[in-house]
């Protein structure tokens, strides 16, 4: 007997219907209009029969190669082995993390009369919860994420700033960063860079160029 829709966790049914919409935007069976529309209806969305009547009329489900493509957009792959704990040591000196890079399980982080930014919004994690080490003196740590990272800030301040612009428990969380160690005269600053919608309506028009359809912007 299945699972009664009531009874179904609301962001699997919410990610479903967001699949089934965007293979039916990358077959061109639905405008560009009509799609961003329904997306933020479908972000928006707290009752499980809202999101299936947002999609009822839309004949193509998502396929194995959707999976798949979904898959190493939103989830490449990672080992533990390659992705188990880093260093980044700033010393009088700036360093980045940006792009496509791959987030260990443990990143420590040490910063003196220096800068670190970490960029999370195109980065690979290797597991579902990341710790990142702060040991700050007289330096400045940024760290932006996308829309569905969540961050926990335990950091202690001395003489220190710490400013937090994003959600510790995000709607749409897939991952958590748990920021820990210690901020000695310096500041560490937590913004949402990237948001889902703009991920999903990315995704949406690389399928859509998959197919020989015009991407749209």
């Amino acid at each position: 007997m299945a699972v009664k829709l009531e009874d179904r966790p609301i962001e699997q049914v919410r990610e479903e219907c967001i699949d089934k919409l965007i293979v039916n935007y990358s077959h061109a069976i639905i405008s560009q209009a009509a799609f961003e529309r329904r997306l933020d209806e479908m972000m928006a969305a707290t009752e499980h029969q809202v999101l299936l009547d947002l999609v009822a009329d839309l004949p193509k489900e998502a396929d194995k190669q959707y999976a798949e493509d979904k898959q190493s957009t939103f989830a490449p792959s990672a080992t533990s082995a390659e992705a188990t704990e880093d260093k980044i040591v700033s010393i009088l000196s700036s360093n980045s993390r940006k792009g496509p890079w791959l987030v260990p399980k443990k990143l420590i982080i040490i910063d003196v009369l220096g800068s670190v930014e970490l960029d999370f919004s195109q980065a690979t994690f290797a597991d579902t919860q990341v710790e990142i080490e702060v040991k700050s003196f007289l330096g400045s740590v940024s760290i932006a994420v996308p829309e569905d990272v969540a961050v926990v800030s335990r950091v202690t301040n001395i003489l220190a700033s710490s400013e937090e612009h994003a959600p510790p428990q995000p709607q749409h969380a897939r991952y958590t960063i748990v920021v820990t160690g210690m901020s000695l005269i310096g500041s560490v600053d937590v913004s949402v860079k990237r948001s889902m919608r703009e991920r999903w309506v990315e995704f949406a028009n690389s399928m859509r160029e998959a197919f020989g359809l015009e991407r749209r912007t």
